[in-house]
């Protein structure tokens, strides 16, 4: 799922997901770029949290 804001972040709005429009949430497969209905992200673009436990 992405948020998206400008600056200042004033409002905060989830993004539509435009190869679903069913569900908010994108996939990241690390191989496919995220297509969003403003910009494109490339796999190497992408940064994720590692768990922890």
């Amino acid at each position: 799922m992405l948020a998206q804001s400008y600056m200042p972040a004033q409002d905060i709005h989830i993004v539509k997901n435009p190869g679903n429009p069913a569900s908010p949430w994108y996939p990241a497969d690390d191989v496919q770029p995220v297509v969003t209905p403003e910009w494109t992200f490339m796999p190497g673009q992408l940064k994720r949290w590692q768990a922890t436990l």
